[in-house]
């Protein structure tokens, strides 16, 4: 499904996502802004739709860097849990003047 057909079905537009986004973005090291995905999950039942259009406007899943785990006795349940937090992606990062 398009962009077009979602945004009539949910009732936000371009601007609405976009004036959104900026709201809740941050400056990121990139030069670009970040948005937290719980923010956005925060911000509405729009997810999907807010979603797609950062996807549209070339934002990309910020891959999370874990710091290396060592042993020790409770080595292993430490690793197991990082592991699994790692799938779902804690912000979204977009270039510099996409949201200006």
């Amino acid at each position: 499904m398009s962009l077009e057909k979602l945004v009539g079905r949910l009732g936000m537009d371009d601007d609405q996502i976009r004036a959104l986004v900026l709201r809740l973005a941050r400056s990121h090291p990139s030069g670009g802004h970040a948005v937290e995905r719980a923010a956005l999950l925060a911000a509405g039942p729009d997810f999907p739709q807010v979603l797609a259009w950062i996807t549209d406007h070339d934002g990309r899943p910020e891959s999370a860097t874990t710091a290396p785990v060592g042993g020790g006795l409770h080595g292993s349940r430490v690793s197991s849990r990082s592991s699994a937090r790692g799938t779902t992606p804690l912000r979204y990062v977009l270039e510099a003047g996409v949201l200006h």
